[in-house]
């Protein structure tokens, strides 16, 4: 797609220089096609789909979700302590730096059986072979153009996620972050209290 060149002028497939958001080699097509990148979109839905399916197997199956995830009542009460620790870039140290806190566990809750189901549903329901196959889907967001309102709404609650978990590890520690995402090592920072042998 054509910009105001903000991001840069790129040099396009057939040597003619053009203002992109992006350079043509990291785009797929890499040439500008509305139809071609619609049909990429929608093929690598199944991919998604995929993977989805299996965390979700491997999520139950390990019960992941119901042993770290699933919030006790202990948790629903400490809301509002934990929003003002975020709030004052305090973390956890200790024993509780190795559990999900309170807003970890409602926010991946959310993403994983709300926010992408329904960006997979709305997502579906523009698709014209779906659509052909399953008439019902469309009238089930009765926007126009019909569910892309609620794509696009998905879309920026994703990307919205992505950017405070990119913040949230940079100020947590980016190397022992990193580290432990793909060694499954993480070191803990002791908590003085716990160390003192008193209760936090």
């Amino acid at each position: 797609m054509h910009t105001t060149g903000v991001l840069g002028v790129f040099t396009d497939t057939d040597g003619m220089l053009s203002e992109r958001g992006f350079p043509w080699w990291a785009t797929i097509p890499s040439y500008q096609s509305l139809a071609e990148g619609r049909r990429w979109h929608f093929f690598f839905v199944w991919l998604f789909i995929l993977n989805g399916l299996i965390y979700l197997i491997y999520g139950f199956a390990a019960r992941h979700f119901q042993r770290d995830l699933a919030p006790t009542g202990r948790d629903i009460r400490s809301v509002g302590r934990s929003i003002i620790d975020h709030l004052k870039f305090k973390h956890a140290r200790g024993e509780a730096a190795k559990r999900y806190n309170v807003l970890q566990k409602l926010t991946y809750i959310g993403l994983i059986f709300v926010l992408l189901p329904l960006m997979l549903i709305t997502g579906l329901s523009m698709s014209p072979g779906i659509d052909s196959a399953a008439p019902w889907l469309p009238e089930l967001f009765r926007r126009t153009p019909i569910g892309s309102h609620d794509h696009f709404i998905g879309m920026s609650l994703i990307v919205l996620f992505i950017l405070v978990h990119l913040i949230e590890v940079i100020i947590s520690g980016f190397f022992n972050e990193m580290r432990s995402m793909i060694t499954g090592w993480f070191a803990v920072a002791p908590d003085k209290s716990e160390v003192k042998g008193t209760k936090p």
